[in-house]
């Protein structure tokens, strides 16, 4: 930051943030003695804010370049025209927050919640001493190179109308509803998005990746983009045959893979949906899909709450953002599998024991459950070997004995008795 621009900016100390973050959470907490953080054209650039909670709090102007915010909350906060550059941003609450204008180059808001956020562009400037308008930040180069990441972040029903997003990260996001229109995103990285229902009409797509992206009821130039910057990404349209194309109803094929499991293979049929493309289907939720055979099939999104899936092989399986809490999974394949964003609360990948004593292990070997939420699953000698788990929520999880050969767990979020769990099964 130029000298000139610190003189329009008040720089406050680490302990005077300190104080008026405290006063503020009394303010949140109407004590007497609390005052709403009021932390216009402040610089706090380098400053820790960790954890902190600054909801409806005033920074218009702000700078928090080069900040560690990571975990603050900062809900419904006026941030117009900030400067966000390279602040850390990881796991940050922004939801109905207005940062029009704010500077985002080089900022990390992995897995940050920024349902509602309006990141329309915008200028904040004020007159010098013969009237002229002059920007607040005006040492922001135009070509400074290196976008946002907000890969993983929530970007729901978001406004980026007209925003400059040149080279930003957007892996993983889920952006549902999102609208960014007339927007620059040349470069910018949406491998792996969910852009279900969003507008991204007339934006600059050029080099864009949106490789393995959900595409559904996307106002979208598809016809400007390569193919090969669309790889396995999913339309509107079937990515494979569909509950349409099943031999008989899909209600049916459940009743009788029940009696096929019931008795042990005499009798009924098992479900075999292998390369099917099963999305909308509403009919798995507390279903019984033991051993059914499901291996490359697209189960994108679907609820299997409390489904019983044991020793079922859904090998190189697309179960992005599934919720599935409490699902009974022990001994199941899910070898390649991917489960972006999946909720996963809960759920057994624990060992399976027959009847006759054999033990089947839950073998989750290169699957990839980035974002993940596996909160208080069982993963108790589970096959993880080459899994991504980056970013993932693994807290109360039972990891004992799981293999974690070649696992990526960079940033997951792990307790100290995990950790030691975590670096046994890496051994």
């Amino acid at each position: 930051m130029s000298d000139e621009e610190n003189s329009r900016l008040i720089r406050i100390t680490q302990a005077e943030l300190d104080a008026i973050a405290r006063k503020h959470w009394m303010y949140r907490q109407a004590r007497v003695g609390g005052a709403r953080a009021i932390l216009a054209r402040h610089d706090l650039s380098q400053l820790q804010l960790r954890n902190c909670d600054f909801s409806h709090a005033d920074m218009t102007g702000i700078s928090l370049n080069s900040a560690d915010a990571r975990g603050a909350v900062f809900d419904y906060c006026t941030f117009f025209g900030a400067d966000l550059r390279f602040c850390n941003l990881r796991g940050v609450s922004f939801v109905r927050a207005d940062l029009r204008g704010a500077c985002l180059r080089g900022a990390s808001l992995i897995g940050a919640d920024m349902t509602g956020v309006d990141l329309r562009e915008g200028i904040l400037a004020s007159a010098d001493h013969v009237g002229n308008l002059v920007p607040l930040h005006r040492d922001w180069p135009v070509s400074d190179s290196g976008g946002a990441d907000l890969s993983g972040a929530n970007l729901s029903d978001a406004r980026l109308s007209g925003a400059v997003a040149a080279g930003t990260n957007f892996s993983d996001a889920t952006m549902r509803s999102c609208k960014i229109v007339r927007a620059n995103l040349e470069g910018s990285n949406f491998s792996g998005a969910n852009l279900d229902g969003a507008d991204l009409s007339q934006c600059n797509l050029k080099n864009v990746n949106m490789r393995g992206a959900l595409l559904a009821n996307v106002a979208l130039n598809i016809e400007g983009l390569s193919q090969a910057s669309l790889a396995g990404a999913l339309t509107s349209a079937p990515a494979g045959p569909t509950v349409k194309d099943l031999p008989e109803s899909l209600e049916r094929l459940l009743r009788k893979h029940a009696l096929w499991v019931d008795s042990d293979g005499r009798s009924g049929e098992q479900l075999d949906i292998s390369g099917y493309d099963m999305r909308g289907t509403k009919l798995f939720a507390m279903a019984r899909l033991s051993l059914m055979n499901a291996n490359k099939a697209i189960l994108y999104g679907l609820n299997l709450s409390n489904t019983q899936i044991q020793a079922a092989c859904l090998c190189g399986a697309d179960l992005r953002y599934i919720t599935a809490p409490g699902a009974d999974m022990r001994g199941i394949d899910l070898s390649g599998a991917g489960l972006t964003n999946a909720d996963l609360q809960g759920a057994r990948f624990d060992p399976l024991v027959s009847p006759q004593g054999r033990v089947l292990l839950s073998d989750l070997s290169n699957a990839n459950f980035r974002y993940a939420n596996l909160s208080g699953a069982s993963l108790r000698q589970a096959q993880l070997t080459d899994a991504d788990l980056s970013y993932a929520n693994l807290l109360g999880a039972d990891l004992t004995g799981s293999d974690l050969t070649g696992a990526d767990l960079t940033g997951a979020s792990v307790n100290e008795s995990q950790q030691a769990v975590i670096d046994r099964g890496k051994g």
